[in-house]
């Protein structure tokens, strides 16, 4: 055979075991594709149910990040394919704005999950960059509409263990007064604690989760001054009631995602109201902590050892 038959034979072999997973991977993006058109088509809806210009503004902008990955993963995809992508709505949007931003946490919480995968399993260097900034994007999203799913005044559905305890108890409250924020906030910090213990108790030794617990102590070191101050009684910590090791460790940097975006959230609904000055920096600077603890969880649920 000669030089120039083998290289084509060779291609062709190549090709053959290289189409399944390209051919995949156009599926996901397809997939990807309807998903960001569903979506913009569901905030367009939700916009107008939207009961304050700050809360319609928000979703506005978030549907712009929507139309930007709709744009660059239709490039993606006709980059891989040589042809154009077709677009569906795959999910319809609920009728009432409580539901519907309920629907859309859920929603983006799953792209996250799917977009790292696709990042995880592509092999061109440009789609894993798209695919991670767009789950980072889509991360954010979430936790703006757990931010306004817990500000919405109507009634929520009957709280389960542990619903009223920590962050989740905070956004399930209908009012909250500055000592109960103190509690929330330090039941929380508290929840933090017993859940790395137990992810550490079961796996071992893990630096991102050892360094958070390090800094989950400063940040209760930061609330109690505030108890002493405004006479708040410390609650006790009874958090390895609501706390279970995972069964994975991609399973404990999930559970670590989810709980840094309900502590999120629940600072952002502290400082929504009118509170003292010392308070109102303490939560600030807890809030941005847990931004920083939610890039290093996905950074690791990003990673391929499990």
């Amino acid at each position: 055979m000669d030089s120039n038959n083998y290289y084509y034979a060779s291609s062709q072999h190549y090709d053959y075991y290289r189409m399944p997973s390209d051919m995949q991977l156009a599926a996901d993006i397809q997939k990807a594709i309807n998903a960001e058109y569903s979506a913009i088509a569901c905030y367009e809806k939700l916009a107008g149910l939207a009961p304050s210009k700050d809360e319609r503004n928000k979703i506005q902008e978030i549907q712009k990040d929507e139309k930007r990955h709709l744009k660059e993963f239709s490039r993606l995809y006709t980059n891989l394919t040589g042809t154009q992508p077709s677009y569906q709505i795959i999910e319809q949007c609920p009728d009432t704005y409580k539901q519907g931003i309920e629907f859309a946490f859920k929603d983006e919480q799953e792209a996250v999950d799917f977009y790292l995968d696709i990042s995880d399993r592509a092999q061109d260097p440009s789609i894993k960059d798209r695919f991670r900034r767009a789950a980072s994007d889509e991360q954010n999203h979430a936790v703006w509409f757990l931010f306004f799913f817990s500000k919405n005044p109507k009634v929520s559905p009957p709280l389960r263990q542990g619903e009223d305890y920590g962050a989740k108890g905070a956004l399930n409250a209908a009012v909250l007064t500055l000592p109960d924020m103190l509690t929330y906030a330090l039941q929380d910090e508290y929840l933090a604690q017993a859940r790395y213990e137990n992810i550490m108790g079961t796996f071992g030794y893990i630096r991102t989760f050892a360094q958070i617990k390090e800094a989950e102590i400063r940040h209760i070191n930061a609330l109690l001054p505030l108890f002493e101050r405004y006479q708040v009684s410390i609650p006790e910590d009874i958090s390895h009631s609501f706390t279970a090791a995972p069964e994975s460790i991609k399973g404990a940097y999930a559970a670590g995602v989810q709980g840094e975006i309900d502590n999120i959230a629940m600072y952002e609904k502290f400082l929504s109201y009118n509170i003292p000055a010392d308070a109102r920096n303490v939560f600030t600077q807890l809030r941005s902590a847990s931004l920083n603890h939610l890039k290093a969880f996905e950074r690791g649920l990003a990673r391929k050892y499990y």
